[in-house]
């Protein structure tokens, strides 16, 4: 179902840019590129999806035949990118999503925790061509995730780790008139986390790294 969802967004996404594409006529004058001390500020709806699997032990590390499964969430989140050079950005994105917890295994599939998620990501990107009109960027830094607002559900006690991951990213603005573009971009983030349950009797290392998948509209300042 996650994997669907992100499908569906980048689809659009791809949709919207061949539209952009086909109706635009790409003269020289029609859009204004960005350059070295630019902004672009671009509103997404992101989706963010984990494939996370891991076990869920006793505080002694025995096995519960148990494991983790996070839910997904499709959020709007604003990106802020600025041009160090022609062609060397940095992006910051802001946003909060939700997920609920579950653990699974055998005949059991029970909701354990709710949480929001704050979860920045800045990275520096590189990108080769920001004079085309399709201008495709890669990118590397960090991420913090931060809980809050956590809920725990049926009774269980459910306690998580902030800290810190780290991201890679590959995306494209597509110039639409004037400052505006299509963009399309795509995170995959590496964050662990551990899972103390009802006071530490069961525990969970929990490998989150979701995949945050986004399509949005962007203006250049």
């Amino acid at each position: 179902m996650r994997s669907h969802n992100s499908l569906r967004i980048a689809a659009l996404g791809g949709g919207i840019a061949l539209a952009v594409l086909a109706a635009e006529p790409a003269s020289a004058q029609d859009w204004q590129a960005a350059h070295k001390g630019d902004w672009i500020v671009t509103g997404r709806i992101t989706d963010i999806a984990s494939g996370a699997d891991d076990a869920i032990t006793t505080a002694a590390g025995a096995g519960t035949g148990l494991h983790v499964d996070v839910g997904y969430d499709v959020m709007p989140t604003l990106g802020f990118t600025y041009f160090l050079t022609d062609n060397i950005s940095v992006e910051a994105i802001l946003g909060a999503t939700q997920h609920e917890i579950r653990a699974q295994g055998g005949t059991t599939d029970v909701a354990v925790h709710e949480t929001w998620v704050l979860p920045p990501v800045v990275t520096l990107q590189y990108r080769p061509a920001p004079e085309a009109r399709v201008s495709p960027y890669v990118g590397a830094g960090l991420n913090y995730m931060l809980f809050f607002s956590g809920e725990d559900k049926n009774g269980f006690d459910v306690s998580l780790d902030d800290g810190v991951g780290y991201a890679l990213q590959a995306g494209a603005d597509i110039a639409v008139s004037g400052p505006w573009t299509v963009n399309l971009d795509v995170k995959k983030v590496w964050f662990n986390t551990d899972a103390s349950i009802n006071g530490g009797t069961l525990k969970s290392d929990v490998n989150l790294d979701p995949w945050v998948v986004s399509l949005g509209i962007g203006r250049k300042f």
